[in-house]
């Protein structure tokens, strides 16, 4: 007889873990109003996680949707970095084997600015032609400082869509921080490059645009973990699902797979550790998911 696998020696060592009360923990998660859209944005440099805020701007963050839904965005590049100011791509995508070229760009989106929805740190806006209002398409930036003296008022307003995750804004940060340079003038006087030297291996690249489901406190808890501690899971899962009352995701990358069960998340990596972990209470990993944005 062959031995079980690990997938299945994960969910029997879940079974026999001390059961915790399920209905203690439901209250705290019951009712709980389902997530905006996520969309996690893989580069070369970091993760990036948006909440779309698909109430307050629908039709732009339809169009952004879209561009994501059809893969638009993979294997493009920030192809513009001002300091203290702001980090933009969507513009300019750099394939395998070729020269870097557009985006292609879809009938531009009316313009939805709100002074509710300000151009503040972290927040993710559409980029569009000077005096043209309603005018954005493929590019967007990401307000690296609080923008809202300038941004608010220009051409009138800038659209802010999502913001981005207080974890994946480290990465922000980073990208924001490497050297910039001038490279064949216009639309690149400004490109962030991880070395001095133009080509499609040192720009920071898009690998992957994904929507992740965020409909459930559970999606919720693992997308911030993926997002904080990648060593340890994955940018993705490579399959998830759910049995004998819990909810799980693994990861091949890292052969490590997260859980749920009786109001606790539990941890395993096969490789490594003879027993699953259990990391803490679904609860407090949900209140600590929500306060970095998922």
């Amino acid at each position: 007889m062959s031995s079980p696998s690990p997938t299945m020696k994960f969910l029997a060592r879940l079974l026999v873990a001390p059961l915790l009360a399920l209905c203690a923990a439901a209250p705290v998660l019951a009712g709980v109003v389902p997530e905006n859209t996520m969309v996690r944005i893989q580069t070369n440099v970091g993760l990036l996680d948006f909440k779309l805020l698909d109430a307050e701007a629908p039709a732009t963050v339809a169009n952004f949707r879209g561009y994501v839904s059809r893969g638009d965005y993979v294997d493009s590049f920030f192809h513009r970095s001002i300091a203290s100011f702001i980090i933009q791509a969507g513009g300019y995508r750099w394939p395998d084997g070729s020269n870097y070229g557009l985006v292609p760009t879809q009938p531009p989106v009316v313009n939805e600015f709100s002074p509710t929805r300000s151009n503040l740190r972290g927040t993710v806006a559409m980029a569009k032609v000077d005096g043209q209002p309603n005018s954005a398409t493929n590019q967007w930036f990401i307000n690296m400082v609080n923008n809202a003296a300038n941004l608010d008022n220009q051409n009138s307003g800038f659209t802010v869509f999502a913001r981005v995750t207080a974890t994946t804004m480290l990465n922000a940060d980073q990208m924001a921080g490497l050297p910039r340079y001038n490279v064949n003038g216009t639309p690149f006087t400004s490109v962030p490059l991880t070395q001095a030297t133009w080509g499609r291996p040192y720009v920071i690249r898009i690998l992957a645009a994904t929507e992740i489901p965020s409909s459930s406190p559970v999606d919720r808890i693992f997308n911030y973990l993926e997002s904080a501690y990648p060593a340890y899971v994955g940018a993705l899962p490579t399959w998830s699902g759910e049995a004998y009352y819990f909810t799980y995701r693994y990861y091949a990358g890292a052969n490590s797979y997260l859980g749920e069960k009786d109001g606790h998340i539990w941890y395993y990596a096969p490789a490594w550790m003879t027993d699953v972990y259990d990391l803490g209470t679904t609860e407090s990993w949900f209140a600590t998911a929500t306060a970095n944005g998922y």
